[in-house]
This record gives C-alpha cells, sequence and structure tokens, in this order.
C-alpha cells in the first residue's frame, strides 16, 4: 500500500494586502505560488493554504484539525496578518515542531515573536524579484525537508513548558484523516476556484462575471480588505443597472473599510476613483474634493504612482474650474506631482515588473508605461512621452489597452489647454 503524502498547512493571508507598517502592499497570493507552494511540492509534500479548505461550513473546525493534524505548518507573517499569527500560536501550542515561520525582511516582527527563527525573504511589491524568489524558494525547500525528517522542537510553548505531553501518533492521524475529509477539491465550495473565476473575468475585462465569484467571497471572508477591494472596483466598472446606481453600490461596498480615514492606498486609489466618476457624472464639488484629497493622501503616503498620476489629474480638473492664484496653485502642483510619477515609474521600469516564471509582466509594465508617458506629456515632455508610447503599444498584450492610454491622453491634452498658465 502506498503511503500517503505528507501535508504542509500554509498559514498566510491571501489576495494584495498592505503592510501599515510600512505602507506598502503586497500581493501574498505570489508568494504564496511563487516561493511557498513550489518549495513544498519540492519536497515531495502536499500543499494546502486556509483558501483551499472547503467554505460551506464554519471555516474553524478544519483549521484547528489542519494545524494539528499537518505533517508541517509554513506560517508567513508579512503585512502583520492577525489571523496568521492567532494560527501559529495555536499551531506551537499544539505540537512542538515543523513549523517553520518566514516574512517579508522588513516585517516589524511583536516581541513576542522575536525569539523565533523566522526566514526572511526580499518582497519588492506586487512582484517579486526572480533571482530572489529563486534563492529563498531553494533554502525553504531546504529547512522543509530536514525538519520533517529531523523534528527538532521549535515551538516556544513547548521550550518553556517541558512538562507539556505531545499529541499520541494515533491523535496526530485521527486527525489527519479527519483534516484530508476537510479539504478535497470540491471545486465550486473553495475560495482559491472563486478567486480565479474572478481574476479571470477580471482580465477579460467581465466586470458583470467578476462581482458573482467576488459577491460569494465577502460571504466567506465578510471583513477582508481585498474582497471588499475589488468588489467595489467591479460594481462601478460593471455599470449595472446604470453607472450613477453602480457608483453609489460601489461607494456603500468601500465604507466597510472606513476610506475617509483610512491609511490604506489601494483603499484611497479606489475611493478616490469612485468621486471622481461622481463628479463627472453630477459635478457636484463636494465629489471632486473628495476625489483629490482620497488621491492625495493615497499618493503622499506611500509614493504611489496610480494615486499620484490621478491625484495631479483631478488637481488640473479643479484649476480648470476656478480662477485666479487657487487655478494657478493647483495647476503648478499638479506639475511638481507628475514630476515625481516620472522618478517612481522610471524607476519601478528599470527594477522590471516579473510574473510569477520569471517573465515580463505584459499587463502591468503597460499600464506602467502608460502612466510614465501620462506624467510626461503632463509635465511638457511630449518627445520622451512619444517614445514610451510607441514601446508601450508595441508591447501592450490586448488591443484594446492601446485605445485607453489614447483616450485619457486626449483628456489630458484638453484638459491642460483649459488651464496653461
Amino acid at each position: 500500500m502506498t503511503e500517503p503524502k505528507k501535508r504542509c498547512f500554509v498559514v498566510m493571508g491571501f489576495g494584495t494586502k498592505t503592510d501599515f507598517q510600512q505602507q506598502k502592499a503586497y500581493d501574498l497570493d505570489k508568494s504564496y505560488r511563487i516561493i511557498i507552494k513550489k518549495a513544498v511540492e519540492e519536497a515531495g509534500l502536499e500543499c494546502i493554504r486556509a483558501d483551499d479548505v472547503i467554505h460551506s461550513g464554519i471555516i474553524d473546525k478544519p483549521m484547528y484539525e489542519l494545524l494539528l493534524g499537518a505533517d508541517l505548518v509554513v506560517a508567513d507573517l508579512s503585512t502583520s496578518n492577525p489571523n496568521a499569527i492567532y494560527e501559529l500560536g495555536v499551531r506551537h501550542a499544539l505540537r512542538p515542531h515543523t513549523t517553520i515561520v518566514i516574512a517579508e525582511e522588513n516585517f516589524k516582527f511583536p516581541y513576542d515573536v522575536k525569539s523565533l527563527l523566522i526566514r526572511t525573504y526580499k518582497h519588492l511589491g506586487p512582484g517579486i524579484d526572480a533571482e530572489e524568489a529563486d534563492d529563498f524558494r531553494a533554502k525553504l525547500k531546504q529547512a522543509i525537508c530536514e525538519l520533517v525528517e529531523k523534528k527538532d522542537l521549535d515551538s516556544p510553548v513547548y521550550t518553556f513548558l517541558p512538562t507539556l505531553r505531545e499529541p499520541t501518533l494515533g491523535e496526530v492521524k485521527e486527525m489527519q484523516s479527519r483534516a484530508a475529509a476537510a479539504a478535497p477539491a470540491v471545486a465550486d465550495q473553495t475560495v482559491s476556484l472563486l478567486m480565479k473565476m474572478f481574476r479571470q473575468a477580471r482580465k477579460a475585462e467581465n466586470w458583470a462575471g467578476a462581482k458573482m465569484p467576488l459577491e460569494q467571497l465577502k460571504d466567506a471572508l465578510p471583513s477582508d480588505p481585498f474582497v471588499l477591494q475589488q468588489l467595489a472596483l467591479a460594481t462601478y466598472k460593471a455599470k449595472l443597472p446604470d453607472a450613477k446606481k453602480a457608483l453609489m453600490d460601489a461607494r456603500d461596498i468601500l465604507l466597510q473599510l472606513a476610506p475617509q480615514t483610512t491609511n490604506d492606498p489601494e483603499t484611497l486609489g479606489l475611493w478616490g476613483a469612485i468621486h471622481k466618476r461622481m463628479w463627472e457624472l453630477d459635478g457636484k464639488p463636494e465629489d471632486l474634493e473628495e476625489s483629490i484629497r482620497s488621491y492625495g493622501k493615497g499618493f503622499n503616503l506611500k509614493d504611489d504612482y496610480y494615486n499620484g498620476i490621478n491625484y495631479a489629474f483631478m488637481l488640473n480638473v479643479r484649476a480648470s474650474v476656478t480662477t485666479g492664484p487657487d487655478s494657478i496653485a493647483d495647476f503648478v502642483w499638479a506639475g511638481r506631482v507628475r514630476r515625481r510619477v516620472i522618478e517612481l515609474a522610471e524607476k519601478q521600469l528599470a527594477a522590471g515588473v516579473k510574473d510569477d516564471e520569471g517573465n515580463d509582466d505584459l499587463e502591468q509594465l503597460f499600464w506602467l508605461r502608460a502612466t510614465l508617458i501620462e506624467a510626461l506629456i503632463g509635465t511638457g515632455e511630449s518627445a520622451r512621452a512619444e517614445s514610451q508610447k510607441e514601446q508601450a503599444i508595441k508591447d501592450a498584450p490586448e488591443a484594446w489597452m492601446a485605445g485607453s492610454l489614447q483616450e485619457q491622453l486626449e483628456k489630458l491634452g484638453k484638459l491642460l489647454a483649459k488651464v496653461a498658465v
């Protein structure tokens, strides 16, 4: 009889999350796919993350069974995810060994975990450098192989309370059987499949189709910021039943993330976009002001080029509907913001934007170049903009992207003609 594969349960967040101590967003799904899952499978173990567990019932029971029964647990504490930190504590209380803790290298460790062996990797934000990923994946694979065989003590609970009794082999095997039954590949009931459906619909710009899996994800994970952010985006992009009602619905979704007080640049960018579109529909000054405030805060928090390019555009919009010193001030400040956006975009382009396999991420590269082109035109550097535009259009992974860029540049040209001083 073939021995079943050993199992690794991965404890971490998912989607794009912001580390508020660093004011930087990280794509945790890339960390999982590129580094953790590959390392675990290369070491010969089956890899399970919490979003692979069926959500038809209460998630807590199978999660606790996996924390006890898994042959190995890998906990990624990046972005200070409270669930991951709590689940790591549970694992340490249940099992004296075979737990690996990892985190992004700039992660600020809570006092109570500073004594742990924490393996760090360098995360560049939305992406991960291919060489860095290869290097850390090899180190993680080696650590997995060693720990599964040696089973060295790594739990501080069992270290400082040596009289604790470790669960017997029979008890662990019983939990392993229950955990195996809790996480079969039932396609229509897993968070991972819903995420895949959402991403496929978003890539095709099928925003109405993207809403369906996101609404199911919201039921399973009602307070997850990434799900709420993406649901708000898909809602206003779908324009159903009409553009105005869609914007109102998106605003209500995003209110759950306290957009007027948050320091999350992703939420601020979406809040700014909603009010930008509300201004375009109704022309209410309060929507214009809220859009500028939100984009500006998002840009200033972490030098975010997406928030920055939209902040500059909306400053020009306000300059176009005012006169005198206020109009001049907005026009001048928009130029300063664009110059900073140029620095940020060129720095990111020089560093490279890679996909899961270490190849150029053509979609992200296009939008980064589009941002740079808009910033260059906004600062009067038309010649540089044209050379970048030619390359962006040539490398665009989808034909509609070039049209979207051209439409935005035409809007910008008309706007700048109105407010030139």
